[in-house]
């Protein structure tokens, strides 16, 4: 895994630290959840809340999870999805040579 960027950092209501990073694993970009410095196993994206609670709707990591607000999920959706863009139209540029 490597770490491309900070994507956001997130106050939790334990105390603790919620970063999510923008990281390369296995040729495609994808997010990471640390909490207070360790990673923390889960999906490489957000995943919508079933059924959405008060103002969250997504939600990350696995034991624990962390809640998501729309804006927070889109943000680090729309990192993810322009860095595999950017990565696939290199692909492809160096394809062509």
């Amino acid at each position: 895994m490597i770490v491309k960027k900070l994507i956001l950092k997130k106050h939790l209501s334990s105390g603790g630290l919620a970063e999510f990073l923008l990281v390369r694993k296995e040729g495609a970009y994808e997010a990471a959840l640390f909490i207070n410095g360790k990673l923390i196993p889960g999906p490489p994206k957000p995943q919508p809340l079933n059924p959405p609670t008060d103002d969250l709707t997504h939600w990350m990591g696995n034991r624990p999870s962390v809640g998501l607000t729309r804006g927070e999920a889109e943000r680090i959706l729309e990192e993810i999805d322009f860095e595999n863009a950017v990565l696939a139209h290199r692909t492809r540029r160096e394809w062509e040579r």
